[in-house]
């Protein structure tokens, strides 16, 4: 048995619940978490949980609102020498056999403090650990959340980057990219087509501006995410619940949603073709809808205005055309994920 100190970024729940699909895999492990936000209320249900502040992201109106997130992370920085002396405190009294950070900014720090070896495990790096053709207008935005990520999240030794695009990694650095992980109740389904359209809002922001796009639909329309219950004409809204929530995205003809690349993943993984609108200010999710776009997945639409309801018919005209191409690709890399993440542990480095 070895015992793992993982720390989580809270924003949001696609971090926490990538780490308890690790963690359920290795039950011989001993698992104490690290998170803040979202994250102790979705891990510690299953695993101790030290809640500890780190940096974080707030959106507003379907946008990143710099203005909150700096006021959000400005006593994060002003404590961070304490916050620091509490984590390297922690990895003292817990005495770690292997290291694992899911983007979060002070425990691979504290790693390099102490000369351990930390695994990083997220999809954020792929900004980073590869080349991307870009449109000459999203290059400020790359070059800024480029060094945002290697300035704050980039102190791990080795990096497993999930994505459901593998651009190849640059040469020399110590990553290796991989399909996306998947939840088993994401895997314990099989895919259908009932004919619905799903639309997921991730961020309760601001969803009136997508109602004229969801009311022009003229499938059937299950939606979840806002905070409404009931149906009004062919929409119904829906509470939150797993269980539902995957019957309905296993069942869809196609996904409406953010740009979150868990999401995404999922839906491709059903074989769904997407249309993604993502957060204003948000890199990664633009990178996200890009790759949809390029890949021929779907459409990524990059400015919420342009939603516009006449794109419906034309894109429902080429669903086979994306189903065809989703077919080709692999949209699954758990069993490898768990087989480096066995390495590092065993190793202290990935299998390159």
């Amino acid at each position: 048995m070895s015992k793992i100190l993982y720390a989580v970024h809270g924003t949001a729940h696609g971090h926490a619940i990538r780490a308890l699909s690790i963690a359920r895999r290795f039950p011989e492990h001993e698992f104490l978490f690290v998170s803040h936000e979202a994250g102790p209320a979705i891990l510690q249900g299953e695993y101790p949980v030290v809640d500890i502040p780190s940096l974080g992201t707030v959106f507003t109106k379907h946008r990143v609102d710099t203005c909150a997130t700096l006021k959000m992370n400005l006593p994060v920085f002003w404590r961070r020498r304490a916050i620091m002396r509490r984590v390297l405190k922690l990895m003292d009294s817990f005495q770690p056999d292997a290291v694992i950070s899911d983007y979060e900014f002070f425990l691979p720090r504290a790693c390099r403090k102490l000369g351990v070896p930390c695994l990083s495990i997220d999809h954020q790096h792929v900004i980073t650990a590869c080349h991307h053709s870009l449109p000459w207008g999203e290059y400020p935005s790359y070059l800024a959340t480029s060094l945002a990520v290697r300035l704050l999240f980039s102190r791990a030794t080795d990096y497993l980057v999930i994505s459901f695009y593998q651009p190849p990694v640059k040469p020399g650095l110590r990553a290796k990219i991989l399909p996306p992980l998947l939840r088993d109740t994401v895997l314990a389904r099989q895919p259908e087509d009932r004919g619905h359209v799903l639309v997921y809002q991730s961020y309760i922001t601001d969803f009136s501006k997508f109602t004229v796009f969801v009311e022009a639909l003229k499938r059937p329309v299950i939606v979840y995410g806002v905070p409404k219950e009931g149906r009004e004409g062919n929409i119904l809204y829906k509470p939150k619940s797993e269980e539902g929530f995957l019957e309905d995205l296993a069942s869809c003809a196609y996904v409406v949603c953010g740009g979150g690349h868990s999401m995404i993943s999922e839906a491709l993984y059903y074989g769904k073709p997407v249309i993604s609108f993502p957060i204003k200010g948000a890199f990664e999710q633009f990178l996200n809808a890009l790759y949809i776009e390029r890949l021929g997945y779907g459409r990524g639409i990059t400015a919420v205005p342009h939603l516009d309801p006449g794109m419906i018919p034309v894109f429902e005209s080429r669903l086979e055309e994306f189903r065809n191409r989703i077919r080709e690709r692999i949209f699954c890399g758990n069993e490898e994920i768990f087989r480096q993440v066995q390495e590092f542990i065993q190793h202290q480095k990935l299998d390159y």
